[in-house]
């Protein structure tokens, strides 16, 4: 008993003995970083402010540049011929292959709005499907609605219907943000190891069936049985 209790004796000195040292080594670490900023002369001050500065400068002269080519917001394109001038002069493209009549185009239209501001280094378009039949063949858009993820002019990725996203219709925009941030089309600050629908309460309750196979070729809706 006496030996156990002096090993643990031993053990809790070691502990506090690591927790002083890496305490120290903190403390050391703070110290010299504030003696090596009072020991800075007016000059040396003036270039670390001047790199700062400069550094803001290009951040915003990269806003402005992703604004002027219609960054920033959520937009309709007309035709298929604009969808390729559009994805040539972004980096990162997200664009979603809607149906007017299609309910489910309505919900992602709602998230997409809220993250095209929020990401302005990525591109947000729609494209209405049923006047992209050429687009929707080669890249294989057969339910609807699906998302078109594109970098560099390539198309890298797909969101088909609702069911990376939790499997219900009211997924959070969260969700979303989390499945662009794993396609790396957008600056993802989240863990992308910890999807944001696996904590909703309400997981797949509201979720009404699955997203219906093509047949023959077909587009459909991911959210009704007519055509």
């Amino acid at each position: 008993k006496m030996a156990a209790d002096t090993s643990v004796d031993i053990l809790q000195k070691v502990l506090e003995n690591e927790i002083l040292q890496s305490t120290k080594v903190v403390e050391e670490h703070l110290d010299a970083e504030i003696q090596k900023l009072d020991q800075m002369d007016e000059d040396e001050l003036e270039r670390l402010k001047q790199r700062r500065l400069e550094a803001l400068k290009k951040t915003q002269q990269q806003k402005q540049e992703w604004l002027s080519k219609g960054h920033g917001e959520y937009r309709e394109i007309p035709s298929e011929r604009d969808f390729f001038q559009e994805v040539k002069e972004s980096k990162n493209v997200v664009c979603h292959f809607y149906r007017d009549t299609t309910f489910r185009c309505q919900i992602m239209d709602k998230h997409l709005t809220v993250l095209a501001k929020k990401h302005i280094e990525t591109k947000f378009l729609k494209l209405n499907a049923e006047k992209s039949p050429f687009l929707c063949e080669r890249l294989r858009i057969k339910v609807i609605p699906t998302l078109a993820l594109i970098k560099d002019g390539k198309t890298q990725d797909y969101i088909v219907g609702f069911t990376d996203l939790g499997n219900t219709d009211d997924f959070t925009t969260e969700t979303l943000e989390w499945r662009l941030g794993c396609a790396d089309i957008i600056n993802y600050s989240g863990n992308l190891m910890d999807p944001p629908f696996q904590s909703q309460k309400k997981y797949g309750t509201s979720f009404t069936k699955l997203d219906k196979k093509t047949i023959r070729g077909k587009i459909y809706d991911s959210d009704s049985d007519d055509d």
